[in-house]
């Protein structure tokens, strides 16, 4: 009773409205839908329980189900893990533990704790969805056909057997077949979707960076090239082998390496190499912002009807927020897409101090440049790559 008491904590419990969002309510949907329908179709229709293949099928789709709510339960309730009060930053974002970003699909963020188990998730999700793919074509082809045949003249493979004789009790109907589309459509989409997903977290592992790492870097590269400086940007801390960086993440008891406090690094690095880029980068980033008076009036809406058309399919996907503007204000913009501008807000002199920061997105047309900043024509950050 008291084991059971130790970990049917309060706060056990709080971690369970993470399940109240969007992403995980999607994300459990799609795993529910194609995870029944591909039992139900294999069961009813397609490869009976009574044969051997049918059964080692049956346990192969209860195997993807288990392993996929498995890692995906453990990323989003396990966590990145969290940096102790009153310790200095090293490789983290706010107080997150190697931070790689925050996925709404979890509702949680991926970092130190979580990043295998949620990279195992991006795995095993495209191969159960393939294997059920294949389930829902099988069965409404031997259903809608019932025989396949292929080769030549002579040679033909007859699958004339996988109609049931007697009928299955639940005929392949009309709602069967339209429910079986819809999951296949499902099951494709997650593949190719979530695929894409594994592949570059992959990609991010075997150089042993967090996304965030990775943008931190290539800023670093446009700084350096901006500015024609006589240095060398070195990520302090890819190993210079794939194994060593693959195994920071995977280890065979699940637990990664370290304390996600103290890393290795490289010769001629130390543990603040990256810490130092990043103020270097937020230095220039102030340097090379532009100052904006805000011409119209704008609510903050994520997609505005009455800033045009354009403005409104080209809002930034991103869960970054957007600012509320009020005719006469300031702004500080410090990147932008076409029709886009991310800045803060110049409310007084405590904004130069750091103290007072509003930050967003905000429409291009709603602002104009300052006759200060508008003769030096210099772009927020990025806008030259959206031109």
């Amino acid at each position: 009773m008291g084991t059971f008491c130790s970990v049917i904590k309060f706060e056990n419990l709080q971690e369970l409205k993470r399940l109240c969002h969007w992403g995980p309510i999607i994300a459990l949907g799609v795993i529910a839908i194609c995870s029944t329908m591909a039992m139900i179709d294999s069961v009813l229709w397609y490869w009976p329980l009574h044969t051997t293949g049918g059964s080692v099928n049956f346990i192969m789709l209860i195997n993807w189900t288990v392993m996929i709510l498995y890692n995906y339960f453990n990323a989003m309730f396990v966590g990145p893990g969290f940096v102790p009060l009153g310790w200095k930053p090293v490789r983290k974002i706010l107080c997150v533990m190697k931070m790689d970003h925050h996925c709404p699909w979890i509702n949680n963020c991926c970092g130190y704790q979580n990043h295998a188990s949620f990279t195992l998730f991006l795995l095993l999700a495209p191969l159960g969805c393939i294997h059920a793919a294949f389930i829902f074509v099988m069965t409404m082809y031997t259903q809608l056909y019932h025989r396949l045949s292929f080769g030549w003249n002579t040679v033909k493979i007859d699958m004339s057997a996988a109609r049931r004789d007697p009928l299955p009790i639940v005929p392949f109907g009309l709602a069967a077949f339209a429910t079986t589309l819809f999951a296949l459509g499902l099951a494709l989409g997650t593949t190719i979707a979530v695929g894409m997903l594994f592949f570059i977290q992959m990609k991010i592992i075997l150089r042993n960076k967090t996304s965030i790492e990775s943008w931190i870097e290539e800023k670093a590269k446009d700084r350096i090239q901006y500015y024609q400086l006589d240095e060398v940007f070195v990520f302090p801390y890819d190993m210079g082998s794939r194994w060593r960086n693959f195994k920071q993440v995977f280890t065979w008891s699940g637990v990664p390496e370290g304390d996600g406090l103290e890393w290795p690094v490289r010769e001629g690095c130390h543990q603040y190499s990256l810490t130092i880029e990043q103020l270097k980068q937020k230095a220039d980033k102030r340097v090379r912002s532009v100052r904006y008076k805000v011409i119209e009036d704008y609510s903050g809406a994520c997609c505005p009807l009455n800033k045009g058309i354009k403005t409104f399919f080209t809002s930034p996907c991103t869960e970054e927020p957007r600012i509320q503007l009020q005719k006469g204000e300031f702004i500080l913009a410090t990147r932008g897409l076409r029709y886009w501008l991310y800045g803060d807000k110049i409310l007084d002199d405590s904004f130069i101090e750091g103290v007072s920061r509003i930050r967003g997105w905000f429409p291009r047309k709603c602002v104009e440049k300052c006759p200060c900043d508008a003769e030096t024509d210099q772009a927020p950050e990025g806008e030259k790559k959206n031109r």
